[in-house]
């Protein structure tokens, strides 16, 4: 018999982002099937803390043949403590170790001990991607095995229909977007200096119009006022998708990412990517967005036009970015496929 796998929904019930997506598409019954899921949690922040810190454990030690997926928050201490070799959890990414400083309160008392506890010691990690799988490899035991799972990513936005962009013009508007939390982590602040060099250097009525919800450290008041830069705030699925519509180019100029699954989400609509020169944006796009520099705005601020009035610009970002959400949708189809195998051997 497969074993009986409960899912980690304590982090669901606030709006819905690329990692509540994951959770939804990635960890569902028709994702894992045959294997049968029961969700645990979600709601409010009480009802996930006494998830995390309770509820999961006593599921664990009620039934012994259990094993929690933890897709969202990284599992409490106790429930590592209590049955460690039937907790897998999905990690997204590292940087609630290795960027302390772009942290706020919650993360530092909270998640960041929970994560570097949990990922010491557990026998069984999961990836988001290669990159996270290398970094991960810097925190884990020796004898840890960390196996991929890669999220496919489907048209979310339903943004594959909207028409082909017709190229900018000096003078003319340029509009960038981006698709994220405004938070430290993110260095929006790097974009918005991209968009005052196109403005001042190459004579475009360059913008930024930012979507998605207000994180914590005031990077939201930064950005407020300066030229040409919007903050839409979240959006639901439509919002989002007529902000894709408005836009030349989705870019983003995050200092760490796990994966940036907003870069595969764009290629959906045609969009040209651009992404900073790192090795994640590469593995993502795989030679399909334009890699830049966000400390040096002034080149990447060239080198986004330059790549943006090049002639059938749209047509060849069209044709690349359905090459690679193919590419990478047909990985995560075999990681899944190896994931349920695993899980099924267990039983």
């Amino acid at each position: 018999m497969p074993p009986r796998l409960i899912v980690d929904h304590s982090h669901l019930g606030r709006a819905v982002t690329g990692l509540e997506r994951i959770t939804l598409e990635l960890f569902s019954g028709d994702a894992l099937a045959p294997l049968t899921l029961t969700p645990a949690g979600g709601g409010s922040t009480l009802s996930m803390l006494a998830t995390q810190q309770f509820g999961l454990s006593a599921r664990l030690a009620a039934d012994r043949r259990a094993i929690v997926l933890c897709p969202g928050f990284p599992p409490s201490m106790p429930l590592v403590a209590l049955a460690g070799r039937r907790v897998v959890p999905y990690v997204h990414d590292c940087f609630l170790i290795t960027r302390p400083r772009d942290l706020n309160w919650r993360a530092r008392l909270y998640m960041a001990p929970a994560f570097r506890y949990a990922v010491a010691r557990l026998p069984w990690l999961i990836a988001n991607s290669e990159a996270t799988a290398r970094e991960l490899r810097r925190f884990c035991r020796a004898d840890a095995d960390i196996s991929l799972c890669r999220p496919p990513v489907r048209d979310v936005f339903g943004a594959a229909g909207l028409p082909m962009r017709q190229p900018p013009v000096p003078g003319g508007p340029l509009r960038l977007m981006a698709l994220s939390t405004v938070e430290p982590r993110k260095n929006l602040i790097a974009a918005a200096t991209i968009v005052a060099a196109l403005r001042e250097a190459h004579g475009f009525d360059a913008s930024l119009e930012i979507v998605g919800r207000v994180g914590w450290g005031g990077e939201a008041k930064r950005l407020a006022g300066l030229p040409g830069i919007t903050l839409s705030g979240y959006l639901d699925e439509a919002g989002v998708r007529a902000a894709l519509g408005r836009a030349h180019a989705l870019i983003s100029t995050s200092f760490d990412e796990g994966l940036g699954l907003p870069l595969i989400e764009a290629q959906h609509a045609g969009l040209p990517v651009v992404a900073p020169d790192a090795p994640v944006f590469h593995e993502v796009l795989a030679g399909s967005g334009l890699h830049i520099d966000p400390a040096a705005p002034g080149t990447a601020a060239a080198a986004i036009a330059a790549r943006l009035t090049a002639e059938d610009a749209f047509a060849r970002a069209a044709a690349a970015g359905r090459t690679n959400v193919a590419r990478w949708n047909a990985l995560a189809a075999a990681d899944r496929a190896a994931l349920v195998e695993r899980l099924l051997r267990l039983g």
